[in-house]
């Protein structure tokens, strides 16, 4: 196998530029490897002007400036592409109905999902385009029969293939990843940049939910759902307090919890259960977040989907560890046993199937398994 593509001739290569560095350094090194390079910033926001500046996010009016720039300084074309209705659907709206129903969404693997690799290669490869390329770091590679696996990034503390689980094999065709194979620190990556005279090279990365300008998710979906109030209870179902909205709350969450007495045992009290039928809120110990298996739906594989039960490393955040677990599709879910128990797993994550280096593929959880049931029925 090889780890990049092999090309015959020269693609027409779509670069995706959020006007922050990586972006920036992926687009100039497609145009260095001889690839005919076009930029375009995404407009993911109806009204981009009232982001704040300075925004830490991914698609303010400043970063659009950015973009160009860049650009400019790379000698590509540029555009800026209209986005703002399939983002707000596909990606605002359905952040909030899942923290509505009580679970805990990805929205940033869903932008790659529905936008960057649906929307925006559909609509690339409509306008004569072979490819489109992100600042991505994920590697792809291409094997003898041509077909294509996605795999994690040389640098594992730069790996972001989690948030690409969702891809599938023809959207791997014609994806490219130009940082994905460097063994080289963010910092070199930023002295790269400032030697191309990009001025990007010493932005601060993108953390934030981009379309929420202050940070506060909270509050945003306060003003998306109003307030609520419920319950918090213990797992014998006993009123501890109160909430404004139990979408305000995540499995695992101990701080905030605003729990007027400790518990009997004087430890910490996590977030076990969010109802959001009844609007109550279960705290308990620690121990009590112990999984041990979920049920997960809406598989994408990147390539053929498994036929057998199998041993995989997976994991459950972008920023998480990988674990052991045993894995199978039954009747189109599938169903996961870990070999030791994990914490802070909530439904709506995204796990993400491991082999060795290699993404098998995610799916979207919608159940699991406790060591100790949540018995709270309030």
């Amino acid at each position: 196998m090889t780890d990049t593509p092999q090309r015959t001739r020269p693609l027409r290569v779509l670069a995706a530029m959020s006007g922050g560095v990586d972006s920036a350094v992926a687009a100039a090194r497609a145009a260095d490897a001889g690839h005919d390079v076009t930029g375009v910033h995404l407009a993911l926001s109806a009204n981009p002007q009232s982001f704040r500046t300075g925004a830490r996010g991914c698609c303010t009016i400043e970063d659009s400036r950015d973009a160009r720039r860049a650009a400019d300084v790379i000698g590509i074309p540029f555009y800026v592409w209209d986005l703002a209705d399939r983002f707000r659907e596909d990606v605002v709206e359905d952040f909030v109905a899942e923290y509505e129903a009580g679970r805990t969404p990805n929205p940033c693997l869903r932008c790659n999902e529905k936008i960057k690799f649906a929307a925006l290669l559909d609509k690339a490869l409509a306008l004569g385009f072979d490819a489109v390329c992100t600042g991505h770091y994920a590697k792809i590679v291409t094997l003898a029969d041509g077909s294509r696996e996605l795999h994690r990034a040389s640098d594992m503390a730069k790996d972001q293939s989690y948030v690409l689980g969702v891809l599938d094999e023809k959207q791997l065709a014609h994806a490219l990843f130009p940082l994905g194979d460097t063994l080289t620190t963010k910092e070199e990556i930023r002295a790269e940049a400032e030697r191309r005279g990009l001025a990007v090279a010493k932005k601060p990365d993108s953390h934030d939910i981009c379309f929420i300008a202050d940070g506060d998710t909270q509050g945003f979906l306060a003003k998306r759902l109003g307030k609520a109030e419920g319950d918090i209870v213990d797992e014998t179902g006993t009123k501890l307090g109160t909430h404004e909205g139990a979408y305000g709350f995540t499995i695992g969450q101990r701080k905030g919890l605003r729990i007027g007495h400790p518990a009997a045992d004087g430890k910490p009290r996590y977030v076990l259960d969010i109802s959001p039928v009844n609007n109550t809120v279960t705290v308990g110990p620690a121990d009590a977040l112990d999984v041990t298996g979920l049920t997960a739906i809406k598989p994408r594989w990147c390539g053929t989907a498994p036929t057998a039960p199998g041993v995989y490393t997976a994991q459950l955040r972008a920023h998480g560890g990988e674990t052991e677990v045993n894995a199978e599709l039954v009747d189109g879910e599938l169903r996961v046993t870990f070999t030791a128990p994990v914490r802070g797993v909530a439904p709506g994550q995204a796990i993400v199937l491991y082999d060795d280096t290699r993404v098998v593929g995610s799916a979207t959880i919608a159940s699991t398994v406790r060591r100790q049931p949540v018995t709270s029925t309030s």
